[in-house]
């Protein structure tokens, strides 16, 4: 098995397990903030409070300017992720407030398959057919959590479908940013962009926040900055398919945090459809893992009397 050499499995599922605790506290915050707040007025202060985590990218973001790698082609792909963003957000925090907890985390599973539909339309990347029985398996999973004519179907629900749609789009653009520039530079532009963009949208129902809203939704900006940090190091020890099984305890953890803080009430069909979305995302990574450890694998020496001495 080809592996890097610093695959360190442990502390990769260490990482990603602190991650999802952070994530986890992300949500149980915007939760905990309700609607006192306008969905668009929190986006846009969670990313604005966030800057200030920023600027230890700033000289990266300096340097790729002057050397003229931010071209204007490229602006425009930040300014068509910024706005994906920016809509995508609005619509999480509108759902956070109005479904539980565990609802919002199992959709959440939605994005990496619409990402992976995405990147076949809009990349042209090959839909294999294990591709495809994921995408199947998945809305599947997501019919199991709505289930229609058998529950009431929230406005909440409806718009996290929606942001599943918006976040893809989101991940597809930052894709293409992210083979010209470096990580600080698409992380940069997306805040300053994504701030930007939901500026507008927060001033047409601004509501003034009091100084415990703002604390609260800068805690979020922290703890989501840390989670990514705390994901992407993740990602560093291990391949996918050992770090994305992990997501899973965030469901759990969800559920829990739901019952027991927010007297949420448990729905196992709500777990099943998650499980069933998580695992087919899984199982996906896993192949597509395995698939590239083998292309990059090189062949053993030939045995013939044309292999070198």
């Amino acid at each position: 098995m080809n592996r890097p050499s610093d695959y360190q499995p442990f502390r990769a599922i260490m990482w990603m397990t602190f991650s999802g605790l952070l994530f986890v506290g992300v949500t149980a915050l915007v939760k905990y903030l309700g609607t006192g707040v306008p969905a668009a007025e929190a986006a846009f202060l969670r990313y604005a409070l966030g800057l200030v985590l920023l600027l230890p990218m700033i000289p990266e973001f300096r340097r790729s300017w002057q050397r003229g790698a931010i071209t204007r082609p490229l602006m425009w792909v930040f300014v068509g992720r910024g706005a994906a963003h920016s809509i995508g957000v609005t619509l999480w925090f509108f759902a956070m407030a109005r479904i539980p907890i565990a609802d919002v985390t199992a959709m959440s599973y939605l994005t990496p398959v619409c990402v992976m539909f995405g990147a076949a339309v809009f990349l042209r990347e090959k839909l294999a057919l294990d591709r495809m029985v994921a995408v199947i398996v998945a809305l599947v999973g997501v019919v199991i959590i709505l289930r229609p004519g058998f529950r009431e179907v929230d406005a909440g629900h409806l718009t996290m479908l929606a942001n599943a749609f918006f976040f893809s789009c989101s991940y597809l653009l930052a894709k293409r940013a992210s083979d010209q520039v470096s990580a600080s530079v698409v992380v940069v532009m997306l805040s300053l962009v994504t701030t930007l963009g939901l500026a507008p949208m927060a001033w047409s129902v601004w509501v003034p926040p009091s100084p415990f809203d703002i604390s609260i939704l800068f805690v979020v900006a922290g703890l989501a900055t840390l989670g990514h940090y705390a994901m992407t190091r993740a990602l560093a020890l291990a391949p996918v398919n050992v770090t994305q099984p992990v997501n899973f305890l965030q469901l759990i953890w969800s559920v829990l945090l739901g019952a027991l803080l927010f007297a949420e009430g448990v729905d196992i069909w709500v777990i099943m459809g998650g499980t069933i979305i998580l695992t087919s995302i899984s199982i996906l990574s896993w192949r597509e893992t395995a698939g590239q450890r083998r292309r990059l694998t090189p062949a053993p020496p030939s045995t013939t009397s044309e292999s070198p001495k």
